[in-house]
């Protein structure tokens, strides 16, 4: 939805409000003047029961206007964040090779290489950083928790302390805010 499509259903939604409002400021104002004119108890509770009635119609429209409000608003949250979360999926990918690529340059003896693509690198890094990535923190020696890590394989432990425990993080997992949009591959010990 649109923000002008939105807009338009916010302003009508504010319109049958204030016309409904209207309306029953209309209603009441020809009961008073029905009682002014007729003071018979019997008219006076059949209009006092009429004003509660479209009193409460009132209320009614107006709570569910403002659920609607709220509904609105945690929508556009929800979209934006979901736009982010894809972008930061599709980058996923570029910052593994990034460090793949620093990994086989700290191989050669390109010095003023490294530093270069270091620095690159870590602007990367810091800029998906401060749109709210975050790596999952595992490394060898780790319980292994399905709903945290994705195993790949299983191999028989070196030594018994590892079983059932991770021996090798093949590739690394991350979170954008409290979610994991990424988990990590881990090879577990069996």
């Amino acid at each position: 939805m649109s923000k002008k499509e939105h807009k338009n259903k916010v302003e009508e939604k504010e319109t049958f409000a204030s016309e409904q409002e209207q309306e029953a400021r209309e209603k009441k104002e020809a009961m008073d003047e029905r009682v002014e004119s007729e003071n018979e108890p019997d008219e006076i509770g059949l209009l006092n029961e009429e004003i509660k009635k479209e009193k409460d119609n009132f209320l009614r429209l107006f709570a569910e206007f403002e659920n609607y409000k709220k509904r609105t608003s945690r929508e556009r949250i929800e979209l934006f964040s979901t736009a982010n979360r894809e972008l930061m999926t599709a980058l996923l990918p570029v910052l593994d090779d990034f460090e793949r690529g620093l990994n086989e340059i700290e191989k050669s003896s390109e010095g003023a290489l490294l530093e270069g693509m270091k620095l690159i690198y870590n602007k990367f890094k810091s800029t998906l950083t401060q749109k709210g990535l975050k790596e999952v923190e595992v490394k060898a020696g780790d319980e292994f928790d399905a709903e945290i890590h994705e195993a790949i394989s299983q191999v028989p432990a070196p030594d018994k302390g590892l079983k059932g425990k991770i021996i090798d993080v093949v590739e690394k997992g991350y979170k954008l805010g409290d979610s994991i949009i990424r988990y990590p591959k881990v090879v577990m010990g069996s």
